[in-house]
């Protein structure tokens, strides 16, 4: 019975009808249910479908429109992850939640939710209860963000390019921030959507960073632990640069692009069923607050930055 539902419930989440909540959700009811039946071979499926994904997303983003956004929004981007990070560092040591955590769930707060962890969560060393529990925090707050949002911006009486700068630098992922950025008007999707890309985009360096200084601190400690290059991050650039420059494929990369983001809910799944309650156990609340205060700072200072007319586009 438990190989049944873990099937029906994967299949789901691979669906049009789930969404990356609803797929984490799926999984979560899953592992306080029944005992995961393929706990070892779903690890290794979950890597690599992770990273297949994150190179499938490649093919949504388009490089010319990051450029179209401006100088402004790249520098609005710039400016907002290096506070998240800095921010998140500060709250993991207040709150005393352990690195790895604080890194994951600022990185997705910082970025771009999901993706982001999925991306820089492989190239850390992240066990699959890190993970799960970064992946759960944002997917959380990103689903609360979306219905909130545009009621917020209506009653603050925000204009369309207020609401628009706003959604993408606050919002973890792209496709809440699409979502409510397209319930608030048409010129609040335009600009939600090319700040978002250019947010977005910055998965590559973050990426990278990462890979180096884990590699630096594997080598300075003796230990010989071996730390796979992130070749996917590779792809996923060139994915994005097919996109971009290569027309012809438009309708491919449109269904790639779709796959993938079938795939990062399945893989959403995966992630939430191997999440036993003995694991959340040995988590905790922390890292959950963590996520929560990052993102009330990070989202209420963006507000009154754009409120105040310190930062526009």
């Amino acid at each position: 019975m438990s190989k049944i539902l873990f099937f029906a419930l994967l299949l789901f989440s691979a669906t049009p009808w789930a969404s990356p909540p609803i797929a984490l959700l799926c999984g979560l009811i899953f592992a306080f249910l029944c005992k995961h039946p393929f706990a070892d071979q779903s690890k290794a499926v979950t890597r690599y479908l992770l990273q297949i994904s994150v190179v499938g997303l490649g093919f949504g983003m388009n490089l010319q429109q990051v450029i179209r956004a401006g100088r402004s929004g790249f520098l609005y981007t710039a400016l907002g992850i290096t506070f998240a990070m800095l921010c998140g560092w500060a709250l993991g040591k207040l709150l005393q939640v352990e690195p790895r955590h604080a890194f994951l769930i600022s990185t997705g707060t910082a970025i771009c939710g999901g993706s982001a962890i999925a991306a820089v969560g492989p190239v850390a060393n992240a066990t699959d209860d890190e993970m799960s529990v970064s992946l759960g925090t944002i997917f959380i707050l990103n689903s609360i963000a979306l219905l909130i949002f545009p009621t917020i911006g209506t009653r603050l009486h925000m204009t369309q390019n207020q609401f628009g700068l706003w959604a993408a630098l606050a919002i973890h992922d792209t496709s809440s921030v699409v979502g409510a950025s397209a319930k608030y008007g048409a010129i609040a999707l335009a600009i939600g959507t090319t700040v978002k890309l250019a947010r977005a985009l910055w998965i590559v360096p973050m990426t990278l960073a990462t890979s180096y200084v884990v590699r630096r601190q594997t080598h300075s400690s003796g230990q010989p632990v071996k730390i796979a290059w992130p070749w996917f991050i590779l792809f996923f650039c060139l994915a994005a640069v097919a996109n971009t420059y290569l027309p012809r494929g438009a309708t491919l990369y449109h269904w790639l692009n779709y796959a993938a983001k079938l795939g990062l809910d399945a893989t959403l799944f995966l992630i939430g069923a191997s999440l036993a309650p003995a694991s959340l156990k040995r988590v905790g609340v922390r890292p959950l607050l963590h996520g929560i205060l990052l993102w009330l700072i990070v989202g209420s200072l963006s507000l009154l930055a754009i409120r105040s007319g310190w930062i526009s586009i």
